[in-house]
Parts: C-alpha cells; structure tokens; sequence
C-alpha cells in the first residue's frame, strides 16, 4: 500500500470528502518553538511527483527542500508556530497540539468544506476540535499527507532555526536545529540561556553548571 493509497482507504472509509494531514516538527528540542503543518492534496495531483515522499526524517535536507517546493504548490496547506513562551506555559504536548489545530483549521477554511478527515500523527487528538478527526501512530510513515505535513513543518522550523542562529551563533543551532548536543549544552553552560531556550527543558543541565 503506498502513501496515497492509504490516504484514498481513510477517505473512503470515513466518506470523507477530503483528508487533511497534519504534524509537527521540534518536540524534542530545548530550543526554538515548536512548528506544525497541515496538508490536504489538490484533486488529480500526480503521484509520480511524490515519488520520495516519506518521514521528513527518513530524508536528507537536500529531498526535503525539493519536495518542500513540490507539495507547497500541490496542496492547500498552512504552517504554523508557537513560541517558547506559549510551550512553557502549556507544556510542550499541548504547545503541538495546538500548533496542529491552528494549520488544520486554517487549511479548512481554505476548502470551505465541512466533511473533512484530519489524520493527526501520533497518539493523542486535537483537543478543542470541531473536525473529523483520528490519530495515526507513526503516520508521517504511513500517510502520504501527514509525510508531507512533515516536511512542511520540518523544512519551516530547520529555517527558523538558521535564522536565529545568525543572532545567537554560539550555540550551533544551524547544525543541532536546537537539540541538546554536547557543543550546545557546553555553550549553555558558558554563555547561559537565550529567550529562545526552554528553560524547562534544562532544569538539570542549569543546575549542574551553577
């Protein structure tokens, strides 16, 4: 079963009109807000366009810019970010949550339609949500939607976090995307944090360098 085709079972088993992905990119980090996409593809697209499409994190940067380009003029889609500030307010799960709901919503309004199936990766539904919606455990592997949601949201964060890294160019956030390697978490204890740390997320690594 390919990508679509697991999409085109969804849409036909719900009676759907129309299947929406949607995923997020920067969980993990200890760095940068959190960034979701949400896609759903133009009828009669051609697949063989897609024929790499995959996990954004089973591809190489370079596939991933590409398609980027590719499923951007494709698909009706919409990316959105929360901030540093809102994830340590709500939590970083919450913070996702929400990044998702606001790009399938925003890509709902934009088909004007009603009788639409989210597919949302990974284990937990979109809270306060009026949509059709399921979860789909490791679906960025799956659905070809969610694996292009992916790479949205994965390509938009790898460039936000290159630009930031241009103001705080210590922490080697063009390479490490704001994960906690060994040269970020030295820089942290040198330098200290930035307003674009999560402070939550370094409770140990601040206590030990005090």
């Amino acid at each position: 079963m390919t990508l679509f085709d697991f999409d085109n079972q969804e849409k036909k088993e719900s009676q759907a009109s129309c299947i929406i992905g949607t995923d997020e990119a920067g969980r993990g980090p200890a760095a940068g807000g959190v960034w979701a996409a949400a896609v759903c593809f133009r009828e009669n697209i051609d697949e063989n366009l897609f024929e790499t499409l995959n996990d954004s994190k089973k591809l190489t940067p370079k596939k991933r810019e590409n398609l980027y380009e590719i499923i951007k003029e494709n698909t009706i889609w919409s990316i959105k970010a929360i901030t540093v500030e809102k994830i340590e307010e709500i939590n970083i799960l919450q913070a996702s949550l929400l990044a998702m709901k606001y790009a399938v919503e925003d890509v709902a309004k934009k088909l004007n339609n009603k009788n639409t199936l989210t597919l949302v990766d990974g284990n937990k539904l979109i809270k306060d949500f009026n949509l059709k919606q399921k979860f789909i455990i490791k679906g960025d592997s799956k659905s070809a939607s969610i694996a292009a949601a992916s790479i949205l949201a994965k390509v938009s964060r790898d460039k936000y976090m290159d630009k930031i890294h241009l103001e705080y160019p210590n922490y080697d956030w063009i390479k490490n995307k704001g994960y906690l390697t060994k040269k970020h978490i030295k820089a942290i204890q040198k330098y200290g944090t930035t307003k674009y740390h999560r402070l939550s997320f370094l409770k140990n690594i601040i206590k030990t360098s005090e």
